[in-house]
Protein backbone atom coordinates (compact mmCIF):
# COMPACT_ATOMS: atom_id res chain seq x y z
CA UNK A 1 0.00 0.00 0.00
CA UNK A 2 1.31 3.38 -0.87
CA UNK A 3 -0.73 5.60 1.47
CA UNK A 4 -2.94 3.43 3.71
CA UNK A 5 -0.98 2.49 6.80
CA UNK A 6 -1.27 -1.09 8.06
CA UNK A 7 1.06 -2.23 10.82
CA UNK A 8 1.31 -4.62 13.75
CA UNK A 9 -0.57 -7.86 13.95
CA UNK A 10 2.45 -10.02 14.73
CA UNK A 11 2.08 -12.25 17.75
CA UNK A 12 -0.22 -10.54 20.24
CA UNK A 13 0.32 -7.07 18.77
CA UNK A 14 -2.90 -5.41 17.59
CA UNK A 15 -3.30 -4.49 13.92
CA UNK A 16 -3.13 -0.72 13.48
CA UNK A 17 -5.00 0.71 10.51
CA UNK A 18 -4.84 4.31 9.38
CA UNK A 19 -6.55 5.27 6.12
CA UNK A 20 -6.14 9.02 6.77
CA UNK A 21 -2.99 9.53 4.64
CA UNK A 22 -4.85 7.95 1.70
CA UNK A 23 -8.11 9.80 2.40
CA UNK A 24 -6.19 13.10 2.62
CA UNK A 25 -4.81 12.51 -0.89
CA UNK A 26 -7.95 10.96 -2.36
CA UNK A 27 -9.54 14.17 -3.71
CA UNK A 28 -6.48 14.71 -5.93
CA UNK A 29 -6.09 11.04 -6.79
CA UNK A 30 -9.77 10.62 -7.69
CA UNK A 31 -9.49 12.87 -10.72
CA UNK A 32 -7.07 10.34 -12.26
CA UNK A 33 -9.32 7.32 -11.65
CA UNK A 34 -11.72 5.82 -14.20
CA UNK A 35 -15.43 6.39 -13.39
CA UNK A 36 -16.27 3.10 -11.63
CA UNK A 37 -13.09 3.10 -9.57
CA UNK A 38 -13.66 6.76 -8.66
CA UNK A 39 -17.20 6.05 -7.47
CA UNK A 40 -16.06 3.19 -5.23
CA UNK A 41 -12.92 4.94 -3.99
CA UNK A 42 -14.79 8.07 -2.96
CA UNK A 43 -17.75 6.29 -1.33
CA UNK A 44 -17.62 7.59 2.27
CA UNK A 45 -18.96 4.27 3.61
CA UNK A 46 -15.88 2.39 2.39
CA UNK A 47 -13.75 3.46 5.37
CA UNK A 48 -16.53 3.98 7.94
CA UNK A 49 -15.29 1.37 10.44
CA UNK A 50 -18.66 1.36 12.23
CA UNK A 51 -20.68 1.17 9.02
CA UNK A 52 -22.24 -1.82 7.28
CA UNK A 53 -20.45 -1.12 3.96
CA UNK A 54 -16.90 -0.81 5.22
CA UNK A 55 -14.49 -3.10 3.35
CA UNK A 56 -12.83 -4.16 6.59
CA UNK A 57 -13.42 -7.82 7.53
CA UNK A 58 -14.83 -8.86 4.16
CA UNK A 59 -13.30 -12.17 2.99
CA UNK A 60 -12.35 -12.85 -0.65
CA UNK A 61 -14.51 -15.90 -1.34
CA UNK A 62 -14.64 -16.47 -5.08
CA UNK A 63 -12.58 -15.34 -8.05
CA UNK A 64 -14.02 -15.94 -11.50
CA UNK A 65 -12.65 -15.05 -14.90
CA UNK A 66 -15.04 -13.54 -17.38
CA UNK A 67 -14.73 -13.14 -21.11
CA UNK A 68 -11.39 -11.84 -22.30
CA UNK A 69 -9.65 -9.77 -19.66
CA UNK A 70 -12.54 -9.56 -17.17
CA UNK A 71 -12.32 -10.74 -13.57
CA UNK A 72 -14.85 -10.84 -10.74
CA UNK A 73 -14.14 -11.18 -7.04
CA UNK A 74 -16.91 -11.86 -4.54
CA UNK A 75 -16.15 -10.79 -0.99
CA UNK A 76 -18.17 -12.63 1.65
CA UNK A 77 -19.60 -10.52 4.44
CA UNK A 78 -18.85 -10.93 8.13
CA UNK A 79 -22.25 -11.32 9.83
CA UNK A 80 -21.10 -9.24 12.80
CA UNK A 81 -20.21 -6.24 10.60
CA UNK A 82 -22.08 -6.49 7.29
CA UNK A 83 -25.39 -7.63 5.89
CA UNK A 84 -24.30 -7.65 2.24
CA UNK A 85 -21.56 -9.24 0.14
CA UNK A 86 -19.39 -7.10 -2.10
CA UNK A 87 -18.89 -8.05 -5.73
CA UNK A 88 -16.14 -6.24 -7.64
CA UNK A 89 -16.01 -6.65 -11.41
CA UNK A 90 -12.74 -5.68 -13.06
CA UNK A 91 -12.49 -4.92 -16.79
CA UNK A 92 -9.30 -4.74 -18.80
CA UNK A 93 -7.28 -6.70 -16.23
CA UNK A 94 -3.55 -6.50 -16.91
CA UNK A 95 -2.30 -7.80 -13.55
CA UNK A 96 -3.66 -10.12 -10.87
CA UNK A 97 -1.25 -10.88 -8.05
CA UNK A 98 -1.46 -12.40 -4.60
CA UNK A 99 1.32 -13.08 -2.15
CA UNK A 100 -0.25 -16.22 -0.71
CA UNK A 101 0.94 -19.59 -1.99
CA UNK A 102 -2.55 -21.10 -2.20
CA UNK A 103 -3.92 -18.47 -4.57
CA UNK A 104 -6.41 -21.03 -5.92
CA UNK A 105 -8.37 -20.55 -2.70
CA UNK A 106 -9.11 -16.83 -2.36
CA UNK A 107 -10.19 -17.30 1.26
CA UNK A 108 -6.56 -18.14 2.07
CA UNK A 109 -5.91 -14.40 1.79
CA UNK A 110 -7.89 -13.95 5.01
CA UNK A 111 -10.12 -11.06 5.99
CA UNK A 112 -9.63 -7.67 4.34
CA UNK A 113 -7.95 -5.13 6.60
CA UNK A 114 -8.23 -2.20 4.18
CA UNK A 115 -7.89 -1.46 0.50
CA UNK A 116 -6.47 1.30 -1.68
CA UNK A 117 -7.43 2.32 -5.22
CA UNK A 118 -4.87 4.35 -7.16
CA UNK A 119 -4.55 5.73 -10.70
CA UNK A 120 -2.41 3.60 -13.01
CA UNK A 121 -1.37 4.04 -16.67
CA UNK A 122 -3.85 1.31 -17.71
CA UNK A 123 -6.64 2.76 -15.51
CA UNK A 124 -6.27 1.89 -11.82
CA UNK A 125 -4.90 -0.53 -9.27
CA UNK A 126 -6.92 -2.02 -6.45
CA UNK A 127 -4.75 -3.31 -3.61
CA UNK A 128 -6.20 -5.13 -0.64
CA UNK A 129 -4.28 -5.81 2.56
CA UNK A 130 -5.65 -9.01 4.08
CA UNK A 131 -4.79 -11.33 6.94
CA UNK A 132 -2.20 -12.72 6.10
CA UNK A 133 -1.86 -11.85 2.39
CA UNK A 134 -2.32 -9.11 -0.16
CA UNK A 135 -4.13 -8.95 -3.48
CA UNK A 136 -3.43 -6.50 -6.30
CA UNK A 137 -5.46 -6.03 -9.49
CA UNK A 138 -4.46 -3.58 -12.24
CA UNK A 139 -7.32 -2.90 -14.62
CA UNK A 140 -8.95 -0.44 -17.00
CA UNK A 141 -11.84 0.09 -14.52
CA UNK A 142 -13.85 -1.65 -11.84
CA UNK A 143 -17.45 -1.74 -10.74
CA UNK A 144 -18.29 -2.46 -7.10
CA UNK A 145 -21.74 -3.66 -6.08
CA UNK A 146 -23.13 -4.58 -2.67
CA UNK A 147 -25.51 -7.53 -2.96
CA UNK A 148 -27.93 -9.01 -0.40
CA UNK A 149 -26.54 -11.85 1.71
CA UNK A 150 -28.07 -13.96 4.43
CA UNK A 151 -26.48 -14.86 7.74
CA UNK A 152 -27.27 -18.28 9.20
CA UNK A 153 -28.50 -16.54 12.34
CA UNK A 154 -30.51 -13.45 11.43
CA UNK A 155 -29.69 -11.97 14.84
CA UNK A 156 -25.93 -12.09 14.16
CA UNK A 157 -24.41 -8.65 14.10
CA UNK A 158 -27.62 -6.93 15.04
Amino acid sequence: MKYVEVSGGRGDAPVLLDPRPYLDRLPGLATGLPPGARAFATDPARYDFGGRRCVRDLVPAEVSHGAGDALEIRFRHDCARHDEDLVVRYSGVSRFQTDVLDACDPASLGAVLLDEILPHPVGCTHELACRPGTLVVACRDLAAQWVPAACPDARAGR
